[in-house]
């Protein structure tokens, strides 16, 4: 008797069926559901993977200072490579069908053993993340409570920018630099990661984050990484984002004064 599988998944995520011809959205559905034909029906088979999610902006809202043609190269070039990678090896793998994207990271990287399916999972993971801590007309300085808790943990906005600058450019190689919120120290800091590693596989709570990858900036800035870091701090980088994300991190971690407010 035939069957088919149907792996659902959370509602940014598609169904593809193993042509391609077709995708549909579905609700998160943790398990798996069989469904059985008789031998009169043509078998299906349908098999779930993670979908190319768009950033929250047009392609070129980012222009003067990452322009259109960079994205469309970064996101629909790279991230997309990344993405399709990872939804071959899945193919091949059930045992990770079901998890959420976190959960794909923090699963596949074994701690520090990384499964071959970790460095596409982490690349999707990380431009996500990247693309939505942007914004037109971004910049300038955070506001209120993320302000406060920046000057809280550095002593200064000065010293961040300065801290955070550091860090991009003596990255050595390819890689992020974050701001995270450190669950046990309750405290901000910056850290940088080589190749495809993500905070999530330490337990950090990422705020905002640097592609610093070479094809993140050549187009627009050649190998001028200072040029790119200064642009992103000053014009990119998207605070409304990281006030949002900061006040969800306080649902698990108590930083006391100041409150984060969610607007």
């Amino acid at each position: 008797m035939a069957s088919s599988y149907c792996h659902s998944f959370p509602p940014s995520y598609h169904l593809f069926p193993t042509d391609f011809s077709l995708r549909m959205k579905i609700p998160k559905i943790a398990y798996r559901q069989k469904r059985q034909f008789d031998s009169s029906q043509k078998p299906l088979k349908v098999i779930g993977f993670y979908g190319l999610k768009t950033p929250p902006y047009k392609l070129d809202g980012l222009e003067p200072y990452m322009s259109k043609r960079t994205l469309d190269m970064h996101w629909g070039g790279h991230h997309r490579d990344f993405l399709e990678g990872l939804n071959r090896q899945l193919e091949k793998d059930e045992i990770l069908y079901g998890n959420t994207l976190d959960e794909l990271v923090k699963v596949t990287y074994n701690n520090g053993n990384p499964l071959p399916e970790f460095n596409n999972a982490a690349e999707v993971w990380n431009h996500d993340f990247f693309w939505e801590s942007m914004q037109p007309g971004g910049g300038d300085m955070p506001k209120l409570g993320v302000l406060q808790q920046i000057e809280k943990d550095f002593g200064s906005f000065t010293n961040f920018k300065e801290k955070f600058t550091e860090a991009a450019l003596t990255l050595f190689g390819s890689g992020w630099v974050w701001l995270v919120l450190k669950r046990e120290e309750r405290r901000l800091a910056v850290i940088k990661t080589s190749n495809s590693i993500c905070p999530l596989v330490w337990d950090d709570i990422p705020i905002i984050n640097l592609d610093l990858w070479e094809h993140a900036y050549y187009l627009d800035y050649k190998n001028d990484r200072g040029k790119y870091v200064n642009v992103f701090m000053n014009h990119l980088v998207s605070w409304n984002a990281a006030m949002e994300r900061m006040a969800r991190a306080e649902a698990f971690v108590n930083l006391g004064e100041p409150k984060i407010p969610i607007a």
